[in-house]
């Protein structure tokens, strides 16, 4: 039987400002940019986040994640987290790098440290640690 294992997760994002996404992710966020190829006329940056997990969540769970992390229900129906080190340290950089803080570190029930920040490609960034 051949080997079905799925050993890695990519999220596509499309993004108006490629520049500039390809700097909070890269520069700020300090991603590892690895080899990619790009069309003709096109650009495309790929970037390992270490460890890559698909996280589903119906409609019930998705409304108590951003009232934990939040207050009340706000992300659309694609949410990115980022798993960080220091969060709020992360949540600092990310702010004076232009994106808007919709909630600042807050320790969850979980026990894990959450911030959200508003994405400059109309998504909204969890990083939690």
């Amino acid at each position: 039987m051949p080997d079905v294992t799925v050993n890695e997760l990519r999220l596509v994002l499309t993004v108006d400002d490629f520049e500039g996404a390809v700097h909070i992710y890269r520069d700020v966020l300090g991603m590892s940019e690895v080899p990619a190829v790009s069309s003709p006329g096109g650009r495309v940056a790929i970037l390992e986040a270490g460890r890559a997990t698909l996280e589903l969540a119906d409609a019930a769970h998705a409304a108590y994640i951003d009232e934990v992390e939040v207050g009340h229900r706000c992300a659309g129906h694609v949410r990115i987290a980022l798993g960080v080190a220091a969060v709020t340290e992360h949540t600092r950089r990310l702010a004076d790098a232009g994106l808007a803080v919709v909630a600042p570190p807050t320790t969850t029930p979980f026990g894990s440290t959450n911030a959200r920040l508003e994405l400059p490609h109309d998504l909204q960034l969890t990083l939690f640690g």
